[in-house]
């Protein structure tokens, strides 16, 4: 039986809160596609994919994004303005060999001037026992990385494009 696996990870853009919102609410599978083949045309130009580098080998995969239906908070509600945006990924080829995930992408304001990129997800590792087992010993590690790295390419690439 496998567990699931949670990662948080944060990043800001230096514009306002509405402006965030409305472009992620937009089309956001586009912004991820968009920043993760921005990000790795650096190197080559491939589909959108995650990327990590682990001891100096590069591991990565093509990704298929889907989202679910955004839900925003109006700013007078209890805690505030706050949109969030259900994520699921899974690898593109072979993705037996590679982590489920099903997570949650919320933005809300910092300042009138900030907004901060909240990821909280669950991966399911693959291959049963002997995924948890590699999960234990470097695939967190290689996961967290992942999502790190999702999490910035896409606040990286909503600071260029609103600018």
């Amino acid at each position: 039986m496998s567990t699931r696996n949670e990662i948080r990870s944060y990043d800001y853009v230096n514009h306002p809160y509405a402006r965030v919102r409305d472009a992620m609410g937009e089309d956001p599978t586009r912004i991820f596609s968009s920043a993760t083949r921005a990000a790795s045309s650096r190197a080559r130009l491939v589909a959108s994919e995650l990327r990590v580098n682990v001891g100096g080998i590069e591991v990565s995969t093509e990704i298929d994004v889907s989202v679910g239906s955004i839900e925003h908070r109006p700013a007078d509600s209890p805690s505030g303005a706050r949109t969030r945006i259900p994520v699921h990924w899974s690898a593109s080829n072979r993705p037996h060999l590679f982590p489920l995930m099903d997570a949650e992408l919320s933005l809300y304001p910092l300042t009138p001037t900030e907004t901060q990129l909240d990821f909280l997800g669950r991966y399911q590792a693959p291959m049963g026992m002997l995924g948890g087992a590699i999960d234990a010993v470097v695939g967190h590690r290689i996961a967290e990385a992942s999502v790190h790295r999702f999490v910035s390419d896409v606040a990286s690439y909503l600071r260029d494009a609103l600018g």
